[in-house]
């Protein structure tokens, strides 16, 4: 399976992908981060498909058509979206439906969008971790993959508990994508081989 990886920002998971020795065929970025040097230290090809506006104005549509284009040209058969930073049109499940993975900083259903480490606080919870799931139109929705917990401290900051998170979401994010590519497909099968 010819995998791409969709990043935004620190490249932390990639850069725990790629270490693992996890073959990358694609590193996709939507502004310039880290993650571009960090694929470019483990010889992955990297490219920058620049969002133009993070305003009123963006074409999210347009540039689901880029992102699609530019995964179909490379032929990826999986997309584990790692700190990606654009919510895609559902455009994008028509051809990568179901094979396309995503990150979440909470135990979801609970605390989905983008300040769940924040919210979770805000809520008083003990416990709170992370969630890999299959990504669908319905942002942090789909089916669950792997998730476990991380305990929340007295004395946590919004950012000392998501280092924590992260931490974790690292580790889970290797090994959920060393069993689907050791099986070659992202749902595991009950069925019986045929003999």
């Amino acid at each position: 399976m010819r995998l791409a990886v969709l990043a935004s920002g620190s490249g932390s998971i990639l850069e725990a992908i790629l270490n693992a020795g996890i073959p990358v065929s694609l590193v996709l970025v939507d502004r310039d981060c880290a993650a571009t040097d960090i694929a470019a230290d483990h010889g992955a090809e990297a490219r920058l498909l620049d969002r133009a506006s993070f305003g009123a104005d963006f074409d999210r549509a347009g540039y689901t058509d880029l992102v699609t284009a530019a995964l179909t040209e490379a032929e990826i058969d999986l997309v584990a979206m790692a700190g990606f930073g654009t919510i895609l049109a559902p455009s994008i499940y028509e051809p990568f439906g179901g094979r396309i993975l995503n990150t979440h900083p909470a135990l979801l259903p609970s605390f989905k969008g983008w300040h769940a480490v924040r919210d979770a606080l805000a809520y008083g919870v003990k416990v709170t971790g992370c969630t890999l799931h299959v990504a669908t139109a319905e942002v942090d929705d789909g089916p669950i993959l792997a998730q476990e917990a991380v305990v929340v401290e007295p004395d946590d900051t919004e950012a000392s508990l998501h280092e924590r998170i992260k931490a974790v979401e690292r580790r889970i994010y290797v090994e959920t994508l060393r069993s689907i590519l050791a099986r070659g497909s992202v749902a595991e099968t009950t069925e019986e081989p045929v003999t």
